[in-house]
């Protein structure tokens, strides 16, 4: 078994690294999630005269209200007239008010990009001389805040749904069709129906305030709901529910009418119209997250959409499908036993799932990252490598079950022998019995009551003891271990990769950060940008235990605009202090402005950064840094600092 399993390894290995090499070297330019590309007039500039119009430039195109562009004067009126308009290709323009006066002018944006996720922000630019302001509050993170939080809940509990529901269904069909008859395989399907149902309803409430004020009381605002139907992402959440009522039709006879089938010609024709049906309705269930998400913008999206309900749906069978057999391998009554065939048919469908996990995974990473620097230079790349690892992990434990699996085959053989062997003596004993008896004779009434019982009594026993057995099976307590570890490993899992479907592929982080620094390096020549580098040292004491160090920032170049800034904590002995987490706020008192919160990625120990740190205007800003040095223990130290 070893032997066997070893070179079919590396021949997976050898050719995920071949195709990823192939992909990535190739790539092209993409996007999604959309990103602000440019602007007129320009983030930061001061013009000689009042523009008639601001103008923005995104990634890919967005989707707009009335309210999503927004142009406020230094007093924080706003000064655009009419909504916003497209003239062409992703560019997007707001007419300005005749006669502006001098002075510094703040632009708010807050759209939905194609791929249905909410993208904000909010730059200045000064006419005439800059000057002070009283704007705050201004591009504010969108999809943020508690409806941000349950949003994201809705979307986990909704995979993990579909996953439990179509990967269910599919093990009882294809690996185990006896276990339509078990309560426990049932409730778990059933299950995963609901959870999905319940979820689908709740992200269509909550997607209207996700994607704009982001407070909680509109969620049940049936005007934002009224405009979430008419989305992309709206349509693709009533689609989901249209096609569980079909789902639920198709339960009720899976657990219902084709339990009731006896003949095996009608068991055998309803068997093959249940697969059809369950894979019609399982690939657009799968659609309604492609037709919306990632894959329905940016590049290929032809090919993308295709590949992504496959990889769902090859989720969804090998998570779906361990998550059934964990159930089947604990709750399975012992008159209907999850056998040892029907677990050597799931390690088979399981085998191809990976392979076409393997195949639309590399095509989607390269696809949404499109270098091998984005792996470690954007946050997708960094999650994705997460969850290359987990998807590692997962394919160890399922070699180890495959081999728990081979040999639970080789003990059930050796059992079905000598069960044969022990029924070949009872027919001997039976065939002896019956010829010693005079002929003629009938037994009487008593003997056959007490014949049956026996029997009865005999075949309870027999059951007790195969049941038994099965639990004292070495090779099955195994595979119930390693099936166990796969099933944690794979609720880690589905979390990383409801993270990942929220975040902004590493192309077009890549391309915003890009597009950042040639903002602020055309903008430098400004006399409003002229400003060095700023250094700020601050200690902390936590109060725990090990809590005291010094944590020092760098701002560069510590002006109006875009900024690089790197945080660095160390111990009092001056050694690097990897604490667990670091928080960065900037606000401006003066002005009324912020806390513009900032949170920077982990570089290496006792180091953090943050690219495009935006600084809206000139002034004192207060730079406070909150350091968590364990769970409970953490502390905000601040400090001043003229900026611009």
């Amino acid at each position: 078994m070893t032997r066997t399993i070893a070179p079919r390894l590396r021949t997976l290995v050898l050719l995920l690294l071949t195709v990823t090499g192939a992909l990535l070297a190739g790539a092209a330019p993409a996007s999604a999630h959309a990103a602000l590309t440019g602007s007129d007039p320009a983030q930061g500039v001061v013009v000689d005269k009042a523009p008639t119009q601001v103008s923005l430039t995104f990634s890919e195109k967005v989707a707009m209200n009335d309210d999503s562009l927004q142009v406020l004067d230094p007093k924080g009126k706003n000064v655009e007239t009419g909504a916003p308009v497209n003239p062409g290709g992703t560019t997007y323009a707001v007419k300005l008010k005749g006669n502006l006066p001098k002075g510094t002018y703040t632009v708010a944006y807050q759209v939905v990009s194609e791929d249905s996720h909410p993208v904000s922000g909010a730059y200045t630019f000064s006419i005439g001389a800059p000057s002070q302001t009283v704007v705050s509050g201004v591009g504010t993170a969108a999809g943020g805040g508690v409806v941000g939080a349950l949003y994201a809940v809705g979307r986990y509990v909704s995979y993990a749904g579909f996953i439990v529901l179509a990967g269910g269904a599919a093990f009882v069909l294809a690996c185990w069709q006896r276990g339509s008859r078990v309560r426990a395989v049932q409730r778990l399907v059933v299950g995963g129906w609901l959870a999905l149902t319940a979820a689908t309803l709740w992200l269509l409430l909550l997607r209207g305030s996700y994607t704009s004020s982001g407070k909680f009381g509109d969620v049940f605002d049936l005007n934002l709901l009224g405009q979430v139907l008419q989305t992309k992402t709206g349509a693709a959440l009533v689609s989901r529910l249209l096609l569980l009522a079909a789902a639920a039709l198709f339960i009720a006879v899976l657990f219902g009418a084709y339990n009731r089938r006896e003949e095996p010609a009608e068991k055998r024709d309803l068997t093959f119209g249940l697969a059809v049906g369950g894979v019609v309705v399982a690939a657009g269930l799968a659609a309604s997250w492609a037709m919306a998400e990632h894959a329905s913008t940016g590049l290929q999206p032809g090919i993308a959409m295709p590949v992504d309900v496959l990889h769902l749906l090859a989720v969804a069978a090998w998570l779906g499908g361990l998550t059934a057999l964990l159930v089947a391998l604990y709750r399975a009554p012992a008159e209907t036993p999850v056998d040892s065939a029907a677990v050597h048919r799931f390690s088979r469908v399981a085998f191809g799932s990976v392979v076409v996990l393997v195949a639309t995974g590399t095509y989607q990473s390269w696809r949404q990252l499109g270098s091998w620097s984005a792996f470690t230079e954007t946050r997708y790349g960094q999650l994705l490598l997460v969850k290359i690892a987990l998807v590692a992990l997962l394919v160890g434990i399922a070699w180890i079950s495959r081999g728990w699996t081979g040999r639970l085959l080789e003990t059930a053989g050796a059992r079905t022998a000598e069960k044969a062997r022990r029924e070949k003596e009872r027919e001997k004993e039976q065939v002896g019995s019956a010829a010693g008896k005079p002929a003629g004779r009938k037994s009487a009434s008593g003997d056959d009551t007490r014949a049956a019982q026996l029997a009865r009594q005999r075949a309870a026993m027999d059951a007790a003891r195969q049941k038994r057995l099965r639990d004292a099976d070495p090779n099955r307590f195994g595979l119930r271990r390693s099936v166990l570890a796969e099933a944690g490993v794979a609720v880690v899992l589905l979390a990383v990769t409801t993270w990942l479907t929220q975040t902004e592929p590493g192309r077009t982080e890549l391309d915003a950060k890009a597009s950042t620094s040639s903002s602020s390096s055309s903008s430098s020549s400004s006399p409003a940008n002229s400003s060095g580098a700023l250094t700020l040292d601050m200690p902390f004491d936590t109060g725990g235990t090990d809590g005291k160090g010094l944590v020092r920032i760098d701002l560069d170049p510590a002006r109006v605009g875009g900024n690089e800034m790197h945080v660095y904590v160390q111990r009092p002995n001056g050694r690097a202090f990897d604490v667990p987490e670091v928080k960065v706020a900037f606000t401006l008192e003066a002005k009324k402005l912020g806390p513009l919160p900032v949170t920077p990625d982990h570089v290496t120990t006792g180091h953090w950064s943050a690219s495009g740190v935006q600084i809206p205007m000139a002034g004192d800003w207060e730079i406070a840094v909150t350091v968590r040095t364990s769970d409970i223990d953490q502390v905000t130290v601040s400090k001043n600092a003229q900026i611009g």
